[in-house]
């Protein structure tokens, strides 16, 4: 190997390295390290994701959901369970349990679902951002505005919003770690054999980087991508499109009947991801 191509090899590597260490965080709670996760590696060669402990703790809702025969009564099982865990109105719950407490009414996974489509940079967004960084430990780049690590002024306010959204409620990171599991569950049905979904995004103002010859953006930690590449259009002029791990795939707008609209939308965890342009 000559001393040029040694050299490009290497300077590749460390760019990616570099570009890891902005969105990576050295503590998580799942199964897959921070930069692991994050990597070009991962998009390419993904393997199973599971948040600590998520189904030894709750077995007979993960048991339930392995017996039922269609996405429907799946997606019913999911919602009554969650409604009497967490006591959330909704559902049947007043129905059954009529002498208890009234439900608390409180934010929860749904209401953080419908703030997510309505305006991702929102409360509700920074609620989810949180999440992920707890979870799955990949850093908040951008909510409002950049944020230039956790250093800043931008990331302690970017922190307050978070508190003030996640304050007293009842285990809502939990109620999104059993919501990611159950999108997981949907996914393999859904799309039974396949590793990946070819999703778009509108990102003009997104830089790109260029790592063994292939074109590179690093996403912010959640971001919302599309099936549809016209719908990818309102996320900005330019648009890519990119092979998206299942595993990766937080949420999408069809997971819940009836109880979710969108343009097609998946919430996606963020990271390296080699990218397409797309001409529409």
């Amino acid at each position: 190997m000559s001393m040029n191509k040694k050299r490009i090899i290497e300077v590749a590597h460390n760019t990616e390295a570099e570009l890891l260490n902005e969105i990576a965080l050295p503590i998580n709670r799942c199964n897959v390290p921070a930069r692991v996760l994050a990597s070009l590696a991962f998009q390419r060669h993904p393997v199973p994701l599971e948040i600590d402990a998520i189904h030894n703790r709750h077995p007979d809702l993960f048991d339930a959901l392995s017996k039922a025969d269609d996405h429907e009564n799946r997606a019913d099982y999911f919602r009554e369970f969650m409604a009497f865990r967490f006591r959330l109105p909704e559902g049947k719950y007043k129905e059954r349990f009529k002498d208890d407490p009234p439900p608390r009414p409180k934010i929860n996974y749904r209401r953080l679902l419908l703030g997510w489509l309505f305006d991702s940079d929102n409360s509700q967004g920074a609620a989810w951002r949180a999440w992920v960084e707890s979870r799955f430990g990949l850093l908040t780049r951008y909510h409002g505005g950049p944020i230039h690590g956790p250093e800043t002024i931008e990331y302690m306010r970017f922190r307050q919003e978070c508190a003030k959204a996640m304050y007293n409620t009842n285990e809502l990171e939990t109620q999104l770690d059993l919501l990611y599991s159950y999108c997981q569950i949907e996914l393999r049905h859904h799309h039974p054999g396949e590793t990946h979904l070819t999703l778009y995004r509108g990102c003009d103002q997104l830089p790109e980087h260029t790592i063994d010859g292939r074109t590179v953006k690093l996403f912010n930690n959640l971001n919302s991508f599309t099936s549809n590449p016209d719908a990818a259009l309102s996320f900005g002029t330019k648009i890519v499109s990119v092979q998206v791990p299942l595993q990766k795939i937080a949420c999408f707008d069809s997971l819940l009947p009836r109880a979710l609209t969108g343009e097609q939308e998946y919430m996606v965890l963020g990271g390296l991801y080699e990218v397409e342009d797309e001409r529409i």
